[in-house]
């Protein structure tokens, strides 16, 4: 049956009815973002090998491939009243992410804080996914790039905070920067703690102050969801794979290499920096923890790039066009990225990391905005779930292979690690420049 949903034509929202719309994203990055700062860490100071983490990351990108998929496909079957359709999933996963993160500074062996990830990551995506489909649900293809730029805004200023709050709590508050062997630092708990507090608030503003758009045709909408059994249709969004439009494939490519380049930063920002930069790796003394810290605070100016970053690139765009304004974001983030292994002292990993922000900044919007206008709009959530097999796939594979790669053929140089990932990132940049990017028909 040919799906109807949405198919009205879609007015222009204001400036803050994108604002609040978007605002439930800045405390999803802030569970984003403690996880992607502080999750080595917590495995290094659980007894966590140098070719064991990036096997244990393996959790964040296997339930993203299973997770979004799904809630995409459950969101597009959705509506209620007065919940809409994207909303409630919004409400649910913070629910059970706030929780998460509660627990996971207090994980006391390194399985319990592996098993921990797993279920922050998916309740992370249980809220995650609709974000992205709620732009393209609500916003008129001429405002998309707008919407999406938004979400960047607020993902970079709740990274920003998240990154920091290690510090903050150190240096502001007098939190205790260093635990005993095998304990996580106070700074980390509290930094959770307060993040899983802004996660769930952030959400429910969003939830409470924005709106959702019916299906036009209810009564085939119904009868949609009566003719298709939940196990077909999660087969059939599985498959989707194999049914992507033109500039879906294309994008593909570009987010392949361009999370795998992420991932190598994620992965191993804290063991490189601290192991080279700050020369020990003793996660119970003072100068470990130091440069610990200093990794967060250089991610939240990487984060502050980006939320600033984000309004420029539209910008960028206009004056250009969307597929090469990704590609020179690309550029710079790549180039930022190579540039750590050549920078005499930590201060100077701001600057590296202030390119990767503008990369970070197009990451979250450009693809998105060109994917948009090639979705049929019924299916939004579940092409939004599809593509996002593009960001799990090379996260995967990262986790199966950096380890070997890191161990057998840089001799335990995580320098060099995060050097493969520019290079990565400069190859998703020019293969942007090959994507068909198009409007809505």
């Amino acid at each position: 049956m040919e799906n109807k949903i949405l198919a009205v034509q879609k007015p222009k929202l204001s400036f803050w009815q994108i604002w609040n719309m978007s605002f439930g994203f800045m405390g999803i990055q802030f569970g984003f973002e403690l996880q992607n700062s502080n999750v080595s860490r917590i495995f290094e100071t659980l007894g966590a090998k140098t070719d064991d983490i990036p096997i244990l990351w393996i959790a964040a990108p296997v339930t993203g491939l299973l997770v979004q998929p799904i809630i995409g496909y459950l969101s597009d079957r959705t509506w209620h009243v007065r919940w809409g359709r994207r909303r409630p999933f919004f409400f649910i996963g913070a629910l059970l992410a706030s929780i998460a993160l509660i627990f996971m500074p207090n994980s006391s062996t390194l399985w319990i804080a592996g098993g921990m990830l797993w279920i922050m990551d998916a309740s992370i995506n249980i809220s995650m996914e609709p974000f992205r489909a709620y732009v393209g649900d609500m916003l008129p293809s001429e405002q998309r790039t707008t919407g999406f730029a938004m979400q960047s805004f607020f993902i970079g200023i709740g990274s920003v905070v998240a990154a920091l709050l290690p510090w903050i709590f150190t240096n502001w508050f007098g939190v205790a920067n260093t635990a005993a062997a095998g304990m996580i630092p106070p700074s980390v708990k509290w930094s959770f703690y307060l993040g899983a507090f802004a996660f769930f608030s952030c959400v429910l503003y969003t939830v409470l102050t924005s709106k959702e758009y019916p299906p036009e045709d209810m009564e085939a909408f119904r009868k949609e969801k009566e003719e298709t059994r939940f196990l077909d249709g999660l087969l059939d969004t599985f498959m989707g794979i194999f049914r992507m439009p033109k500039t879906m494939t294309q994008l593909a490519f570009v987010q392949f290499f361009t999370w795998f380049a992420l991932f190598c930063m994620w992965i191993y920002t804290n063991n490189a920096v601290t192991n080279y930069l700050y020369g020990t790796s003793d996660t119970t003394s003072a100068l470990y923890n130091e440069g610990a810290n200093w990794v967060n605070v250089c991610s939240s100016i990487r984060n502050l790039v980006a939320a600033f970053g984000a309004f420029l690139i539209p910008v960028l765009a206009k004056k250009t066009n969307r597929k090469t304004a990704h590609f020179i974001c690309l550029l710079i983030g790549g180039l930022g990225l190579l540039s750590i292994n050549f920078i005499p002292s930590p201060s100077y990993l701001a600057l590296s990391m202030s390119m990767v922000g503008v990369a970070w900044a197009s990451i979250l919007s450009m693809p998105y905005a060109m994917l948009a206008g090639a979705l049929p709009a019924g299916k939004m959530g579940y092409y939004m779930g599809v593509f996002n097999f593009f960001i799990v796939i090379p996260q995967i594979v990262a986790s199966g292979t950096l380890g070997f790669i890191t161990t057998h053929i840089f001799g335990g140089n995580t320098l060099y690690t995060i050097a493969l990932g520019g290079v990565s990132m400069i190859i998703a940049g020019l293969l942007c420049l090959n994507v068909q990017d198009v409007d809505d028909k």
